[in-house]
């Protein structure tokens, strides 16, 4: 693992028949077979091959590795089916063979030899037939066959292994029924079983042990109740269910499990009442019940939901007035209540919401006035409140927004729509309004003669030409004076802005503020400004070095820009302009990470960050990259985890920035990219990248070791006071010769000793040399809130 090794894996390998480890995983060997002549090495116990670009079938060789304990040739292009002569690994604990081209059936005899297989991952094949029984019949604790074309039954032997905590079968076409007793004979923790062709009822045992932690079971055709007993099952995290033939009630206990975060329902035939119960759901970030039967009113209690995200109920027979405490929730960025029976009125207080991206509150009987606190929402983009009884006029405010989409239609509105609305792009925001005037011209007369409808368009059509009159020299002179400083070969350069969010400042004035006296950190990618504009308000501004694909550019930062989470920076905006691309984030008073770590020039070394506020920071930011990975549509690989990249507001909250703009920015050098701003930064990059070349999300796990390294330690990645090791070598040296206490900084309280430790164990595992053994994301944030934070007396 340690070495760059390339050419093919050498058949001479065979001849060390002492060798009882052989780990190879994650080198650039030419593309090849598996050298038959390893099957020689009676002696060996480990075998890692994965991701080495190995081609071909198993060697049949290979059924002579007898004391072989672990075998791993996952992540290369092996073919044929899965041959016979692995039934002779009799020694055999864990064979992964997922992410590869094997094909045919899995061999329905011979799994009765391999009594000590607890772990199997096929997944990611193209594999056919049916799962065999005999496998079944096995004690093991992990079975993963998922991303085939498996089909047939499940076995319902898998169901007695006392040791099964994890099946994932999802992505193939299995038919009939989950094993009746799934859950009753072992402490399972994960179950996915989504996309398949599933029927039958959820087990009644399935949380029997209190350990199920992702139940999984997305678009099959599952029916009945959600068991009782499912309701009681605290240790539940993840719960997608959705796109079933469910009915019935849903357990009251269900709404409130402590730790859920993701609560998946929607199309279903679920009736009942949204329990208020639902408090309990601390945890709650987003919350689907979408296309169901629900009715009743919507509980108060969900004004409670401090971390809700998203909450979409459309579709149902909800009714009542929408709670007054929704208003509460202020980490909401969607708000989908369309096609239900709400009355009322939109709640006071609703500009309180500043997280709100998305509010539909279409197809209801909702009434009274449009509240023109939406015009203060900053960050609101689509709003639907057509098919309802409002009246009045529409509020002026709304011009405020940057809408993509409005739809006020089927409303009983009245009066003038803003000026801003008076054009072709919102034409059909407004239809079947009778009392509202669409269109001057065609308004009905306010005095008896003609001449007042008269004089009022005269006036309109004078003010409206004024208007574009002025417009045009603005444009115009605007145009010029872009022309005169970008244009190159007699080519005019056009300059595009895009806004993601409400501004409340001219975007077109901030390339006339970037000074080189403002510019507060520079990188790889680019230079980032510390702007302040004419209306005192400061933000970062991300000077981007030239890259060549423009299309590819806009693509991305559309996708960032889209981005809402309460621990990623914000980005306000992004211009392009010939080879000047700025992005315009939110600014972060406190700096970065690393500058209070380490201070500028190594001076004032952790004096704002006591092992609280660390702490925090490390929990903000592992919430943060997690959303980038398994949240965010499409999955975000942030490429540069670093303490300079993780900024803290003025409540020392912290926020990652530069998120997927390695992703977005390629240096342009003779046509190769930059190693610096493809795979991070010194002392942060994952070792395997130096011989794949390839980033992913277990890449920024090991930079987020490294983070939390520094953290604990108070060091830099790279420090001179470490010699030629880096952060993480160092850490591991000095644990294994020294002891903890010689890797804690000295400035932390020593009554948090037992808990930093922990910490230091959470980044051991992040910085894993075998990216395997690296937790997701979303497994080291549970960690880390497992973990909590107490007082330990020293």
């Amino acid at each position: 693992m340690e070495n760059l090794l390339n050419g093919t894996v050498s058949a001479a390998l065979g001849n060390i028949t002492s060798l009882k480890i052989l780990r190879l995983a994650y080198n650039p060997f030419t593309p090849g077979p598996l050298p038959p002549e390893l099957g020689g090495l009676v002696n060996l116990e480990e075998l890692f091959l994965s991701n080495c670009h190995l081609a071909g079938p198993i060697p049949e060789s290979f059924g002579g590795l007898s004391q072989l304990r672990i075998f791993d040739v996952s992540g290369n292009k092996l073919v044929g089916p899965i041959p016979p002569q692995i039934f002779q690994l009799k020694t055999i604990v864990q064979m992964e063979l997922y992410e590869n081209l094997f094909n045919g059936t899995l061999p329905a005899h011979g799994w009765s030899n391999l009594t000590k297989l607890r772990r199997f991952d096929a997944s990611s094949n193209n594999l056919t037939g049916n799962i065999p029984n005999e496998l079944c019949e096995l004690p093991l604790e992990s079975l993963n066959l998922f991303d085939n074309q498996l089909e047939g039954l499940i076995p319902e032997s898998i169901a007695k292994s006392p040791n099964l905590n994890e099946l994932k079968l999802y992505q193939n076409q299995i038919t009939g029924s989950l094993p009746r007793e799934l859950g009753k004979n072992s402490r399972l923790q994960i179950v996915d079983v989504s996309y398949n062709n599933l029927s039958g009822e959820i087990p009644e045992f399935i949380c029997r042990n209190r350990a199920l932690e992702q139940f999984l079971l997305i678009d099959n055709a599952f029916s009945g109740n959600i068991p009782a007993d499912l309701g009681k099952c605290e240790t539940l995290r993840r719960v997608r269910i959705g796109g079933n033939k469910l009915y019935g009630e849903i357990p009251a206990e269900f709404w409130g499990l402590p730790h859920v975060y993701l609560l998946e329902l929607y199309g279903n035939s679920f009736s009942g009442n949204i329990s208020n119960l639902i408090y309990s759901a601390k945890n709650l970030s987003t919350l689907r019940i979408s296309n169901n039967e629900l009715s009743g009113n919507i509980p108060n209690e969900v004004g409670l939901l401090e971390n809700l995200i998203e909450f979409s109920a459309h579709d149902n027979r909800l009714s009542g007035e929408i709670p007054s405490t929704i208003v509460n929730l202020a980490q909401l960025g969607k708000l989908d209540l369309n096609n239900n029976d709400l009355s009322g009125g939109i709640p006071m207080g609703i500009q309180s919401m500043k997280q709100l991206n998305e509010l539909n509150l279409a197809n209801n009987r909702l009434s009274g006035y449009i509240s023109d606190e939406i015009g203060n929402l900053p960050d609101l983009n689509y709003l639907d409140l057509s098919i309802n009884n409002f009246s009045g006029s529409i509020p002026l405010s709304l011009q405020n927004l940057r809408l993509n989409k409005l739809n006020l239609s089927s409303n009983s509105l009245t009066g003038d729509i803003p000026p801003f609305f008076a054009n072709g792009v919102y034409k059909d925001s407004f239809l079947e309004n009778p009392g509202l005037c669409i269109d001057a011209v065609f308004c009905s007369p306010k005095t008896e003669n003609g001449s007042g409808i008269f004089s009022w368009v005269m006036w309109s059509t004078f003010v409206i030409v004024g208007f574009a009159f002025l417009g045009g020299v603005v444009w115009f002179l605007f145009k010029y004076k872009n022309l005169k400083k970008t244009e190159k070969g007699g080519v005019a350069i056009i300059t595009k802005w895009t806004s993601f969010h409400k501004l409340n400042f001219d975007e077109l004035k901030i390339n006339d503020c970037l000074k080189e006296s403002d510019v507060i950190g520079r990188g790889a990618s680019g230079e980032v400004y510390k702007v302040v504009l004419e209306n005192g308000e400061t933000v970062a501004v991300k000077k981007l070095h030239e890259r060549p694909n423009m299309d590819e550019f806009d693509v991305e930062v559309n996708t960032l820009g889209k981005i809402r989470h309460k621990n990623i920076v914000r980005l306000w905006c992004c211009c392009s302009s010939g080879n000047c691309k700025l992005l315009v984030y939110e600014y972060m008073c406190n700096g970065s990470l690393g500058d209070l770590l380490h201070g500028n020039n190594n001076n004032n070394k952790g004096k704002l960050l006591d092992w609280e506020t660390r702490f925090r920071v490390a929990l903000d930011a592992a919430e943060g990259l997690s959303y980038l990975h398994h949240d965010s549509v499409p999955p975000i690989v942030h490429r540069d985890v670093k303490s300079n990249n993780i900024l803290l507001d003025q409540d020392f909250r912290a926020k990652i920035s530069d998120f997927g703009v390695a992703k977005v920015v390629r240096a342009a050098r003779n046509g190769v990219e930059s190693m610096s701003v493809i795979a991070g930064s010194c002392g942060y990059i994952a070792p395997e990248y130096a011989y794949t070349l390839r980033v992913n999300e277990k890449s920024d796990t090991y930079s987020f070791g490294v983070v939390l390294f520094e953290l604990v330690t108070g060091k830099r990645a790279i420090d001179q006071e470490l010699g030629e090791k880096d952060l993480t070598t160092w850490v591991r040296t000095t644990l294994d010769q020294k002891g903890i206490k010689y890797v804690i900084d000295p400035n932390i309280d020593s009554r948090f000793e037992q808990h930093v430790s922990k910490v230091i164990n959470v980044g051991l595992l992040c910085t894993s040399t075998l990216p395997i053994n690296r937790p997701s994301m979303r497994r080291l944030v549970h960690m880390l809130q497992e973990l909590g934070l107490y007082d330990q007396e020293s």
